[in-house]
């Protein structure tokens, strides 16, 4: 019986570090993007509202940002949702430069990133609260992994509309899927994460 018990333990610990690994990736991959989308677009338009309702990029980043910083610091111990988060100050730009724009980007996925990479299997079922409701690691990680690709997508809309050159695909480009198959199909089956391609780019 302690034999098996070991092996369960062996199993799921396997179970969350690959857990671990995935999400690690995909948020990079996300992260990835909007870097991407945002160097494709001059300065001004980082800064620019398609109309008074909608957020720009830069609005977008400083939202993202202090959510990060409020859901990543102290993550295991303290309530995601800060007391001294100000939310809807996020959504007020005051950023005046590309260079304060990615200051306070590269701030809040670096803390996301160590954050995760300081994790471990014994952590994934452990209880955290925002704003006093209480979830699993991983339903903390799943939320965050649902909110920020939202945003991400939204800058990649909006950078889209704003770029002055050609755009340069950020996925497959259009009318390529018959070549990217053709590729992928003419390769040996392997395990790999889907993410592996696109992180080598950056």
């Amino acid at each position: 019986m302690a034999g098996f018990a070991f092996s369960v333990s062996i199993i799921f610990e396997h179970m969350h570090n690959g857990y671990l690994e995935s999400t690690i990736k995909q948020f990079a991959y996300y992260r990835s993007l909007g870097e991407k989308a945002m160097a494709q677009v001059q300065d001004e338009d980082l800064f620019r509202q398609y109309n008074e309702e909608s957020n720009s990029m830069a609005t977008i980043v400083k939202h993202l940002w202090g959510n990060m910083m409020s859901r990543w610091t102290d993550f295991l111990t303290t309530d995601g949702e800060k007391e001294w988060r100000h939310r809807d100050a996020e959504f007020e730009n005051d950023l005046k430069t590309r260079e304060n724009v990615m200051q306070k980007w590269n701030q809040g996925w670096d803390l996301l990133e160590s954050t995760l990479s300081s994790l471990t299997a014994a952590d994934m079922e452990k209880i955290i609260y925002i704003r006093n409701q209480g979830h699993t690691v991983y339903e903390a990680i799943n939320r965050q992994l649902a909110h920020y690709p939202y945003h991400v997508g939204q800058m990649v809309f909006l950078a889209k509309m704003w770029a002055k050159a050609p755009w340069q695909s950020l996925s497959i480009p259009r009318n390529k899927s018959a070549d990217y198959n053709a590729d992928k199909f003419a390769q040996e089956k392997s395990r790999t994460h889907f993410t592996d391609e696109y992180l080598k780019e950056k």
